[in-house]
């Protein structure tokens, strides 16, 4: 399938998701890399999202694309800030000339419930809507997701260093997040919004 949504924020960020339909040799076409992924699902997804960069910027170098210890794919001559995001049969990319970014696609389900409480704090847990307490929550967790691959470098507690601010739920909308880590305090400003045509998938990025 080809993309399924776009945004273009400003002239130099864009961002898309791409639902998978293609084999593989679809996406080698035009992206002629090797990766040492044995899995044929993640290395569809690895295949799909340096594909969808090139669909945001024709020009984007993705042979030269290189990779964190902390996991962090970047470019060293920094001519775009990018970030990939795999769920699924999704892939979405945010690709900006000129800031760091951070982009998430993630999956309602109950494993997030379970979880929760490692990622949400007691004044976060207090604003979760109890008529849409999964959606809510998930819609929290992507947010941190955009948020630590806007960081890149790691080491991230998702409870101690991020505290999202009280945001009521909506299919789509806005929230502030407050970074603190001993080498970066940032307030970041996030979207999200869930694509219930799509399988109940909840998106959010962040180009602060």
């Amino acid at each position: 399938m080809p993309l399924i949504r776009t945004i273009q924020m400003d002239q130099g960020t864009r961002l898309g998701v791409w639902k998978i339909g293609e084999q593989e040799g679809f996406f080698r076409t035009r992206v002629n890399i090797s990766p040492e992924i044995h899995h044929p699902h993640k290395r569809l997804q690895h295949f799909a999202g340096r594909y969808l960069l090139l669909e945001l910027f024709p020009d984007f170098p993705v042979p030269e694309i290189r990779i964190m210890d902390s996991r962090k794919p970047y470019l060293q001559c920094n001519s775009f800030h990018f970030s990939i995001s795999h769920c699924q049969d999704y892939v979405a990319a945010i690709v900006s000339k000129t800031r760091p970014v951070g982009i998430d696609i993630e999956a309602i389900q109950p494993k997030i419930e379970k979880v929760s409480h490692k990622f949400l704090g007691p004044a976060e847990q207090a604003f979760i809507d109890p008529l849409q307490g999964l959606a809510h929550k998930t819609v929290c967790w992507s947010a941190k997701e955009a948020v630590y691959k806007w960081y890149g470098l790691g080491g991230v507690d998702f409870k101690e260093h991020m505290q999202l601010e009280p945001f009521l739920f909506h299919p789509a909308g806005f929230i502030s997040c407050n970074f603190n880590r001993l080498d970066t305090i940032a307030r970041l400003y996030l979207q999200y919004y869930v694509m219930e045509s799509e399988e109940g998938m909840v998106l959010a990025w962040t180009a602060n």
